[in-house]
């Protein structure tokens, strides 16, 4: 599996490794470790095999005070996919996409220490998703010199690491080591022995117990220091059951169940040459076992594979079966394995079935395209034996995968006519052509059952959409379903039914959460804080749940839209410095977002007072719609004439708008207030305001801005209540901010805030505490100092303090 591409926006952290010379010693490894993993970080330990690695990991977590989160690669199974992750997580993991691997994983280990071993058998998607991952948490692994790891892979790693070599024994702790593994020993053999180890641990624990054992000559101080030499003469001593029982533990790569090893298991077991892990039996080394499975002879080797086929099941089995040479056994284990199994574990299987025999590279390639394996999919079409008009489906569903849509259309040239087909051609069609193949298309399959077509054809009609996402769920088909549920969540988004939008999105963030499937997961819950964010529906908690949101690696689309939340939210809330900042980072934004991208960078400059030109055209839909409004407010704050709207049709309630702004009289804007009412209260208030704007009675405008100020003050729209306020103050109405009681009408949060500013805690502190941004914090300390009067924050908690709310308003 190739590695994963960077994910945007996070950067891998080059960190610097120890100065030369601090560490001299196992104990000022640790030490260096442990301040490099004060905060996020990668550290990895390397050294060669039997160096202490292990140990020095082990040490760390018993030192940690963060929960431990440990696992590691296996050598027999060194090609499953983020197997070490799910090792340390105890759940399976995505392992064919990147953020959402890294989302996995993240969301089980945040607030711990994550530990992972051997990384020379992890796959690419772990080695990939490490950095990333250290960006947010602490992550220690260990890693063999030498290893078959890629070049590229390894530099990536590295690169992102501070690397802890592990020191050589020195005199005192290779004596500690000696007298711990044959206290009997004299001192000056177990100097000798130690020479003989070459710094070696593990050979020297070996070299020890041998001959503290056999009582052997003492070896020549002069030899030069071999530990795989060492392990394996401590392997030919041991009885004939612990040889074979170490043997087995490395053709297996993985602990065994001791009813596998036989009577060998506690031979291991006394000898330290396994630990158990619950039930089974692990080797205290890999590399030990290693040596014991490599110094077989290959009938030997042989033998034992089709002994561990007949002792283990599934594609375990099938690759054991493989190794002995039974083909037709390895491929009849491989494709047993592959009914009603997951679909990684399918996947796996029918990767080898492919590989025993090419008649089965079609049904391994749709797999491991189910599986997010889309690498290996067109790996495994190479060794198809023919290329017929299956084989060109598939192949075109890989590419476009991959996102090569112009060889996943030629692709197609070759394939049968029918409705997989048909949707491949709509989905791969240039954007130009979509509209009139899809006319087509529905003239030839009006009434289609097959839940892929239906979904292409059923546009933006969210009851039709409902439809298809039934169909394809009834058909067993995830991938159809969950993008029925997203296309149905920006079609009534569009429609500006908000509150339909975020429900949809909501119950289709939990149905992914349940079936493991986090990038569609995050996705959806980035959309329901956009729609409430849209809707100015607790301002305060949907910035506190996206920016929570926000900590994850997210998927381009999802990122978008959770920074895109963010930012109005604190446009709305009156933090528009860092709104303004926020959306500067969304440089790279997806194509399909650039148009909501772009109107919040308008919006957010009107919201400053900076208003810039006429926003760019816009798309139609609520955001595009919401551009032109936006537009018309550019136009009449700047005295220029704004861009008209297209004849498009518009959602309701932006249509009544931009009527009410053609024709510039109060009525229409009174009907188009009414439109956005329960809809979105940021719009009503901007129709508020625009009423008063336009109303030749000082009364009626009073009114109108009294209603704006009351509905922005009860859904925190900080910015646009001042608007309001500033309205009033034309109309010599005023008001004391300051109460009587020092509450000035503070919502829970505001008073909440004051509260630990009396305390004399500092802004990010406070963020902390409550789980917001320090930027919402200062939010709220601004708008608690304007409420209650006080010029500075102090003065704010003083008053607070001084005369406590009766309650707050939400």
């Amino acid at each position: 599996m190739a590695a994963p591409p960077p994910t945007p926006g996070l950067a891998p952290r080059v960190a610097a490794p120890p100065p030369p010379g601090a560490v001299a010693n196992r104990d000022d490894a640790l030490r260096a470790m442990a301040g490099a993993l004060a905060g996020p970080g990668l550290v990895v330990v390397t050294g060669p095999p039997g160096s202490g690695r292990t140990r020095l990991l082990e040490r760390l977590a018993r030192a940690s005070k963060r929960p431990v989160h440990a696992g590691g690669g296996l050598a027999m199974l060194s090609g499953q996919p983020a197997l070490a992750l799910e090792r340390a997580t105890r759940a399976r993991m995505p392992a064919g996409d990147l953020p959402l691997l890294a989302e996995a994983v993240y969301s089980r280990t945040r607030g711990g220490l994550l530990v992972i071993d051997d990384l020379q058998w992890c796959d690419a998607a772990t080695l990939a998703v490490l950095p990333v991952l250290a960006e947010r948490l602490p992550v220690a692994a260990a890693l063999r010199i030498p290893n078959r790891l890629g070049d590229d892979a390894l530099a990536r790693l590295l690169a992102a690491a501070v690397v802890v070599p592990v020191p050589e024994l020195t005199d005192a702790e290779a004596a500690a080591l000696v007298a711990e593994a044959a206290p009997a020993l004299p001192p000056a053999r177990a100097g000798a022995l130690a020479a003989r180890a070459g710094g070696n641990p593990l050979a020297l624990t070996a070299l020890a117990r041998r001959a503290a054992h056999t009582g052997a000559a003492e070896p020549d101080p002069g030899a030069p220091g071999d530990p795989a030499s060492a392990a394996a003469a401590a392997i030919a001593d041991l009885p004939r059951a612990g040889r074979t029982a170490l043997a087995v533990l490395g053709l297996l790569g993985r602990p065994a169940h001791p009813s596998l090893l036989g009577e060998g298991a506690q031979v291991l077991a006394d000898a330290g040459l396994a630990a158990w892990e619950g039930p089974f039996l692990r080797p205290a080394s890999p590399w030990m076992a290693e040596i014991a499975a490599g110094i077989l002879d290959a009938e030997a080797r042989r033998s034992m594979h089709e002994h561990l086929a007949d002792a283990t099941a599934g594609v375990e089995a099938a690759r054991h079966a493989h190794a002995a040479g039974l083909a037709d056994r390895a491929l009849a284990a491989a494709l047993a394995a592959a009914r009603d199994a997951s679909p990684q574990t399918r996947a796996e299987a029918l990767l080898l079935a492919a590989e025993l025999d090419g008649a089965h590279a079609v049904p391994a390639a749709r797999a491991a395209l189910e599986a997010g394996r889309t690498n290996a999919a067109l790996a495994v079409l190479d060794r198809a034996p023919r290329s017929d008009g299956e084989t060109a489906v598939v192949r075109a569903w890989a590419l476009l995968a991959v996102g090569e849509t112009p060889r996943a259309r030629a692709a197609l040239q070759a394939a049968p006519p029918g409705p997989e087909t048909d949707q491949l051609r709509l989905l791969c069609a240039p954007v130009h052509e979509r509209a009139g193949l899809a006319l087509e298309l529905r003239t030839i399959y009006a009434g289609t059952d097959h839940p892929g077509l239906a979904a292409a054809l059923a546009g933006d009609d969210p009851d039709a959409l409902a439809a298809a996402e039934a169909l394809a769920r009834a058909a067993g088909d995830a991938t159809t379903a969950a993008w029925c549920a997203w296309s149905r969540v920006i079609a009534l988004a569009d429609a500006a039914r908000l509150v339909e939008a975020e429900a949809v999105a909501h119950e289709a963030a939990d149905r992914a959460g349940a079936d493991g499937a986090y990038s569609w997961q995050t996705r959806f819950l980035a959309a329901a804080a956009w729609c409430l964010v849209l809707s100015g529906t607790g301002l305060d908690n949907v910035i506190a749940a996206a920016q929570s949101l926000a900590d994850h690696a997210l998927p381009a689309v999802a990122d978008t839209l959770i920074a895109a939340s963010i930012a109005l939210a604190e446009a709305d809330t009156g933090a528009l410095g860092a709104a303004r900042a926020r959306l500067s980072r969304l440089h790279d934004a997806p194509a399909a977002l650039d148009g909501l991208v772009a109107w919040l960078e308008h919006e957010t400059a009107w919201l400053d007072g900076q208003p810039g030109p006429e926003a760019p055209e816009a798309q139609p839909g609520l955001v595009g719609g919401l551009a032109h409004i936006t537009g018309r407010w550019i136009a009449y704050d700047t005295g220029t004439e704004p861009v008209p709207a297209d004849a498009v049709p518009w959602p309701a309630p932006v249509a009544t708008t931009l009527a009410a702004w053609d024709k510039a009289a109060p009525g229409p804007f009174a009907q188009a207030a009414s439109a956005w009412d329960g809809l979105a209260a940021r719009e009503q208030v901007r129709c508020l305001l625009a009423l008063a704007a336009h109303s030749g009675e000082p009364h009626a405008a009073v009114a109108a801005l009294e209603a704006a100020e009351r509905i922005a003050d009860e859904h925190g729209l900080i910015v646009l209540a001042g608007r309001a306020r500033r309205g009033l103050r034309k109309h010599d109405v005023r008001r004391d901010r300051r109460s009587a009681r020092g509450g000035g009408g503070l919502t829970d949060r505001e008073a909440e805030v004051l509260r630990h500013v009396a305390s004399g805690h500092p802004s990010r502190r406070i963020a902390e505490i409550l789980g917001i941004t320090a930027e919402t914090v200062e939010t709220h300390i601004r708008s608690g100092m304007r409420k209650l009067g006080a010029k500075t924050r102090t003065e704010a908690a003083v008053l607070l303090s001084a005369a406590p709310l009766e309650g707050g308003e939400g």
